[in-house]
């Protein structure tokens, strides 16, 4: 009966071994596509190079955990969006006014574009609708769903100028997103950090209710 007891253990804890290696692997892939993809683009990049930067076998190996190129840039969208989305509910919470609610999202976008460049680049550099072209356009995810919440919550309370919500965050992100991509091509030579006060008053008064 112990022994067996013994065998069971056993066997658990090298299933838990094999399924941690297993997620540890993914998260190689995914990680070494997401570099490759941000510098290369992806259509330059081959699953081999992926394969080689993650420090698997070949690509058979990349198959037992994605089905091709296309699903790994899918989870990598997918696992971007999460984190932003997870992130704009914790800003949300510990902010009331939609001023302060998009300081901390403008705060998160330059801290990301210094910290992990790649994620940014991922965003904001390559054009996503050429190799995802099912998933949705980015204004229509959860995320950014709530950004457009918090822009009409600031035009309800006279914070945001009444106009078109759609207009409102084309003219604020214009300014932060094209700003910080002159930040990652390096056609602005310093971090983001260094452009971020004036960037933030120049999109904020772009939409302000004066």
């Amino acid at each position: 009966m112990e022994q067996q007891q013994e065998e069971i253990q056993a066997q658990v804890e090298t299933q838990i071994i094999e399924v941690q290696d297993k997620a540890e692997t993914r998260d190689e892939i995914l990680l070494a596509a997401l570099k490759l993809f941000a510098e290369k683009g992806f259509f330059n990049t081959s699953l081999t190079e992926i394969a080689e930067a993650a420090g698997v076998k070949n690509t058979s190996a990349v198959y037992h955990h994605f089905k091709n190129k296309q699903a790994i840039a899918t989870q990598l969208f997918a696992n971007i969006l999460d984190s932003l989305n997870i992130s704009i509910d914790d800003i949300r919470r510990k902010n009331q006014k939609s001023s302060e609610q998009l300081r901390g999202i403008v705060d998160l976008l330059f801290k990301l574009t210094d910290d992990a460049p790649d994620v940014m680049r991922f965003l904001l550099i390559l054009k996503l609708d050429e190799f995802l072209p099912e998933e949705k356009p980015m204004l229509e995810t959860p995320a950014f769903i709530k950004i457009y919440k918090i822009i009409q919550s600031g035009i309800k309370a006279g914070e945001i100028r009444s106009i078109d919500p759609m207009l409102v965050n084309a003219y604020f992100f214009g300014i932060i997103n094209n700003t910080l991509r002159m930040v990652l091509t390096g056609a602005l030579d310093k971090n983001a950090d260094a452009y971020q006060s004036q960037v933030w008053l120049a999109a904020w008064n772009a939409i302000a209710k004066k």
